[in-house]
């Protein structure tokens, strides 16, 4: 894959993931606006546990999609370094379709299946 090529695969993910992560970040203060107007008493509350498991789902999801905008970004520096379809562990190569599939991998599938 040409490195014009890798950097728009990439540049689409990040869009993606930068879609999703705003798009959760409003659902986070949604929750936590709604929540200002409830009982602070989760434990008697019956809306406060789920209002409290909403809350820490949606700010887990939003972390997971930072964190992949994060390593998006490195894979553009890998891109940049002529490394990006090398496998950071076994230093073979990264097939084309796996980078297609996951834009941000530092592996290879063989790698990948080792781990599991």
């Amino acid at each position: 894959m040409d490195e014009a090529a890798a950097l728009a695969l990439i540049a689409r993910a990040r869009e993606e993931t930068a879609r999703l992560a705003a798009s959760l970040a409003r659902q986070r203060d949604g929750i936590v606006e709604a929540s200002e107007f409830t009982s602070n008493d989760d434990e008697h509350d019956p809306e406060g546990v789920t209002i409290a498991f909403e809350r820490a789902q949606v700010q887990a999801l939003l972390r997971q999609a930072q964190d992949d905008l994060a390593d998006l970004d490195r894979a553009v520096e890998r891109v940049r370094a002529g490394t990006y379809e090398t496998c950071e562990r076994c230093g073979g190569p990264i097939g084309h379709e796996r980078l297609a599939a996951l834009p941000a991998t530092r592996i290879c599938i063989g790698c990948a299946n080792k781990a599991r």
